[in-house]
């Protein structure tokens, strides 16, 4: 995978060192137009549906979410995606917005921007399977759903406009497959650093259950909200192995894709991207800037 719209961090913070041992993190140069593309959303929405209030979205004092995330994304691109992820972080946008996005990304690339469409609309239907207020019983149960909640197929979409890459369709089983490691560090990392803002969201309304892998932890294993992280973090780590080990199969394998073999090397940039910024980010630390 070559490199040419991003640069390493040299320092990242001591968490995400631990927990993505082995994972570089990068970062997009034009930092500015995902800067650019949140507030134009939060405008859009202001405008259309309601105001955003101190909602910060992907900005965040250090990192921008798209910048670290997707660091090889087409700088062409970049302020759409990041339009559009924030609109998905607030709810699924209006019907004028989601019209606006699908136009600006066909204005780019049609193929690939309905891929994205289609991919969307997937998450949605699957998303929608489950109540989220149903219990699980385990990790083991509880992970699979969780990778499609957390947003699978969104991400999917996401990163093959984003980079121009197209999975073949003989190749989509074996994509999921050899993703899912990386899905599962994702997902997991989600849930560590949501937990409070989950938890104390899920006693203000009654629920009895907090569909967060911490919650499903303190559960299956009886044990402390602290001791529950411990256990996430470790699993965390055992992911970013699982990906890593996929990762030198995948570029040893020349019977894959071109795009195939890019697309599992760049959502591990996704992973160590995702974990940086959610350490220091204003939606799961309330007390932190945006910049």
């Amino acid at each position: 995978m070559d490199f040419r719209y991003s640069d390493i961090v040299n320092s990242p913070d001591d968490e995400t060192m631990e927990l993505c041992e082995g994972l570089a993190l990068r970062m997009h140069r034009d930092t500015h137009k995902e800067v650019a593309g949140v507030k134009r959303a939060h405008d859009d929405w202001t405008e259309f549906v309601s105001p955003v209030g101190q909602y910060h979205g992907g900005l965040s004092r250090q990192y921008g979410f798209m910048a670290v995330t997707v660091p090889e994304c087409l700088p062409e691109r970049l302020e759409i995606i990041s339009y559009a992820n924030d609109v998905s972080a607030v709810s699924q946008g209006s019907k004028r917005i989601q019209s606006h996005i699908l136009a600006e990304m066909m204005a780019i690339d049609p193929e690939r921007a309905l891929t994205s469409m289609k991919s969307w609309a997937t998450f949605v239907q699957l998303a929608a399977s489950r109540p989220r207020s149903r219990p699980f019983a385990s990790l083991e149960e509880y992970l699979p759903y969780r990778i499609i909640d957390a947003g699978e197929m969104i991400w999917f979409g996401t990163l093959t406009f984003a980079m121009a890459l197209t999975i073949p369709e003989e190749e989509m089983e074996i994509c999921k497959r050899l993703a899912q490691p990386a899905f599962e560090a994702l997902s997991l990392t989600n849930d560590l650093f949501s937990w409070e803002k989950e938890r104390d969201w899920a006693q203000e309304k009654g629920q009895g259950c907090v569909i967060n892998a911490i919650w499903v932890l303190m559960t299956e294993l009886s044990v402390s909200e602290d001791a529950a992280k411990d256990v996430c973090r470790a699993e965390i780590e055992a992911s970013v192995k699982k990906s890593l080990l996929v990762l030198q199969e995948v570029r040893a394998n020349l019977g894959l894709s071109a795009d195939l073999r890019t697309y599992i090397e760049a959502i591990q940039y996704s992973v160590s991207g995702n974990l940086a910024w959610s350490i220091q980010c204003p939606r799961y630390h309330p007390d932190a800037s945006s910049g």
